[in-house]
């Protein structure tokens, strides 16, 4: 009897103190969500270049909004997506792991069907896990949903970030820190791809009528800016009027979505990213290597720095944004486990030490588009590995259907811009570039006696890259173009 009294007050004890460990557990954790973790909105347009917005030196385009977050935070200069390529490029946003690494080639919908590996951990998997409420709406545009889960999946119309921002209202009043991933489908090309007459210009999801609340934002073609490697075409003015249009309505939702954080209190308490999955949806751009095609917008407002204005000279990456995120949002991880660095603790230096070089990596678009291209920059140079380059370069479907990239192909011009149309449709194997004297890329150094040195140090680089971060096209260095992997039956 005795005996069983001592058991039933051990164990007694022992639920008093499992017990308070857990109350102290939640304590801790409401303690840590409500006072010492800040919210997170993390808003990605789809297709949108640097070109197009006033903050970067776009007089035209009527972007307020976005402006006025640059003037509360920081701007990026040298920001850079991984792959030009939708699907591929939000994968490394919420891994901070290049495609290449994770099997996010491509495209994940319809018959492309990529699918990052299932033993990946993404951004909201690990954020939930720490206490934060993660919230998605819009596009989404991974797979599968067990590796990029949200806590809440909500609904509006993606061409409606009005609409979207509305609907956001009870994620910014949750007593837990949020992270709110927002991606509208604007500025990406609307359905009909191809137009009929062939000469009609996108609508890039713009409508006769404006959407609820929108306030019609309209361009005249004769006023846009057209870029250097687009041709100067009535075609091209007419869809680059479009495609600004659909910026201007991003930037009215981005407004209210701000309104909303304001009116709720939580403003003061969230850190507001603003970046694109890559570049214009134009040929020369999006599904390139090329600087319009993954140098991208990124715009970010902590609001509990006290500098305001700044232009950061970084050179950052996508890939950075998962290890950057987390050390915002205090939520410890192993360096390791990404290919990515957080730049946190630079985010409001204007020329931060150690910041010079970035990487990309290409394969796939849609799945009939294999094309793999590798890119190292450091300081003012670029290489880009064009592998498949006795290929055709390959068009993007909506890309090739153009009415700007039409008007060239239906009258057999010979120039598309500042480039030859046989340049765009053909590259060789390496490219060397001097971005500060070349911006444009226009002057392939790569075979040049005078930059030997300068190619082979670069070429190193990429195979170290490539090494680190185990991509399997480094086996291609030997241009040995049989099957290559580990996949042998012993």
């Amino acid at each position: 009897m005795n005996s069983l009294i001592k058991r039933l007050s051990v164990f007694g004890i022992i639920a008093i103190l499992v017990g308070c460990s857990s109350e102290k557990q939640k304590t801790v954790q409401k303690g840590i969500s409500r006072s010492n973790q800040p919210n997170i909105v993390l808003f990605v347009s789809d297709d949108h270049g640097k070109d197009a917005l006033g903050a970067y030196g776009n007089k035209i385009i009527k972007t307020p909004n976005l402006d006025q977050l640059a003037s509360e935070g920081v701007l990026f200069n040298n920001a850079y997506c991984t792959s030009a390529s939708c699907a591929a490029s939000r994968s490394v946003i919420l891994t901070g792991k290049f495609g290449h690494a994770t099997g996010s080639y491509g495209h994940v919908h319809d018959y492309h069907h990529f699918s990052t590996y299932d033993h990946v951990k993404s951004l909201p998997v690990l954020l939930e896990k720490a206490g934060y409420e993660t919230a998605r709406i819009g596009k989404y545009h991974v797979a599968p949903e067990a590796v990029y889960h949200f806590n809440t999946v909500l609904e509006a119309d993606p061409r409606s970030t009005l609409e979207m921002a509305d609907a956001c209202l009870d994620v910014l009043k949750s007593d837990k820190p949020f992270f709110l991933y927002f991606c509208p489908d604007d500025p990406h090309r609307g359905h009909p791809f191809v137009a009929e007459p062939w000469n009609l210009p996108n609508t890039f999801g713009n409508k006769k009528e404006p959407y609820p609340g929108e306030t019609q934002v309209v361009y005249n073609p004769k006023d846009v800016v057209v870029p250097k490697f687009l041709p100067d075409t009535k075609e091209s003015r007419e869809e680059i009027a479009q495609y600004y249009q659909s910026i201007s309505r991003i930037d009215q939702g981005f407004g209210r979505l701000m309104k909303h954080l304001k009116e709720t209190g939580k403003l003061n308490n969230t850190i507001v990213f603003y970046i694109s999955d890559n570049g214009m949806a134009f040929p020369g751009a999006k599904t390139t290597v090329y600087e319009p095609g993954i140098q991208l917008p990124c715009i970010i407002k902590d609001p509990r720095k006290n500098k305001k204005g700044i232009t950061n000279n970084a050179k950052i990456s996508w890939v950075d944004l998962t290890p950057t995120i987390l050390d915002m949002a205090k939520v410890p991880y192993d360096a390791k486990e990404f290919h990515g660095k957080s730049f946190n603790g630079v985010l409001y230096e204007e020329a931060p030490k150690g910041w010079n070089e970035v990487y990309a990596s290409h394969t796939f678009h849609e799945i009939t588009m294999y094309y793999p291209m590798k890119v190292a920059i450091e300081g003012k140079y670029k290489l880009i590995w064009n592998i498949a380059w006795k290929l055709d370069y390959p068009f993007a479907s909506d890309l090739w259907a153009s009415s700007t990239w039409q008007s060239i192909h239906r009258n057999e011009a010979k120039m598309y811009g500042n480039r030859t149309v046989e340049d765009c449709l053909n590259h060789p194997e390496f490219e060397l570039f001097n971005l500060e004297e070349d911006p444009e890329e226009i002057n392939n150094l790569a075979y040049k006696k005078a930059y030997k040195e300068t190619f082979e140090n670069m070429k190193m680089k990429l195979k170290k890259f490539q090494n680190d971060t185990q991509d399997p096209w480094k086996s291609m260095w030997d241009h040995d173009y049989s099957l290559q992997g580990s996949g042998v039956d012993l």
